[in-house]
């Protein structure tokens, strides 16, 4: 079992910079790939960013490529997204999500395990 626990959500002017953080329960945190995913009003949720179990790896799709980095702290059990560029476009609620398959997945349903979310909305 783990628990997740997203931090850093808030409101930010186009173009500012936001950093998310997402603390994990467990022991075992580096056996878990983890992900971020968004959810914006009316709409699916939506991969966001991925990160392989060792930090080794990540991957992440072409609308926050460049301006979106997921990095984590095995030692501290934290997974972190900087957030940077932002744009209106980018406001959602942001969900931290845990796979025990410990490689990158962009797909939901992959992921057994989320935190509740944290609302960043970014302002034109």
């Amino acid at each position: 079992q783990v628990q997740l626990e997203e931090t850093g959500g808030g409101l930010m002017q186009a173009g500012g910079s936001l950093g998310l953080s997402c603390a994990a329960s467990g022991r075992t945190f580096s056996n878990y790939a983890m992900g971020w995913f968004r959810q914006a009003p009316g709409k699916e949720r939506e991969f966001v960013a991925a990160i392989s179990g060792s930090g080794a790896n990540t991957y992440y799709p072409d609308s926050v490529k460049g301006r979106f980095t997921i990095s984590r702290d095995n030692a501290k059990n934290t997974v972190f997204l900087q957030m940077n560029s932002l744009k209106p476009e980018d406001t959602a609620i942001y969900y931290c999500a845990a796979n025990s398959r410990g490689s990158i997945s962009t797909i939901l349903r992959v992921y057994e395990y989320w935190g509740q979310g944290t609302q960043v909305t970014v302002s034109s």
